[in-house]
């Protein structure tokens, strides 16, 4: 009997068992479903998330490279027109260095022919003439003389040569008269005519282009040649004087 009861019991044991299993499966499934729902928001989120970094990233990405690519454009504009220049620059330089050459070559040629005019010249400050020429030639041998340096030399020797041609001086030379050398005062005037008298006015002459030499004239000109000197000098006012400027007979 009591074995009886037992079984009973047990039956409804598993009666009230059987009757909680829909309850709990169904609190289990509630609950699975809240987890899979709270997973699947926060993967949502972290999506979100990440979309919207990753949105931020690519913008800056998308500004930077319009930032690079504008700078590029302007560094590539730079590049150009400095290459620009350069080419420019280089032209230049070609072009100068050939103007270099042919101006060295007609100074060259300038200067020739200033010596030979002063070579052939009449005789007057043949030292200092012939110094000047000297150290302009010198001048223009210079490998690092500028072109601008040469001729600013060359033109400066044109300009005192040209100059002899409007001043009148007197100065002391030794000069040649017919084998004799004396120690004389000599009066130039401009390119015209150059006159010389002896430190004790007793002996006067001039330098005869007709003959390409110093030779005395009378003493009856030594009035005339000592005031001429007087006045180049500006010893004395000027007046008008008679000289000698042709060929004198004898």
């Amino acid at each position: 009997m009591r074995l009886a009861w037992m079984a009973v019991g047990l039956l409804a044991l598993a009666s009230f068992a059987a009757a909680q299993d829909p309850a709990r499966e169904a609190e289990e499934t509630v609950a699975g479903t809240v987890e899979v729902a709270r997973q699947a928001q926060a993967a949502g989120d972290a999506w979100a998330r990440e979309k919207a970094e990753l949105q931020d990233d690519w913008r800056a990405l998308q500004s930077e490279t319009a930032y690079l690519e504008q700078r590029t454009a302007a560094e590539t504009e730079r590049v150009d027109a400095k290459q620009a220049r350069a080419d420019e620059l280089r032209r230049r330089l070609a072009e100068s260095t050939r103007l270099a050459a042919s101006l060295q070559d007609t100074m060259d040629v300038i200067l020739g022919r200033l010596e030979t005019r002063v070579a052939a010249d009449a005789p007057f400050l043949s030292d200092e003439r012939g110094a000047r020429l000297t150290e302009l030639r010198r001048e223009l041998s210079r490998p690092e003389a500028s072109p601008g340096e040469k001729l600013r030399r060359l033109l400066e020797s044109l300009q005192v040569e040209a100059g002899y041609g409007a001043t009148v001086e007197v100065y002391q030379d030794r000069v040649d008269v017919a084998g004799e050398e004396l120690f004389v005062d000599v009066l130039r005037i401009g390119r015209l005519a150059l006159f010389w008298r002896t430190p004790d006015a007793d002996r006067v002459g001039w330098y005869d282009p007709a003959v390409l030499a110093w030779t005395e004239l009378p003493r009856k000109h030594r009035r005339d040649i000592g005031l001429a000197m007087e006045m180049a000098a500006r010893m004395r006012p000027t007046e008008p004087v008679s000289l000698p400027l042709g060929r004198i007979a004898p």
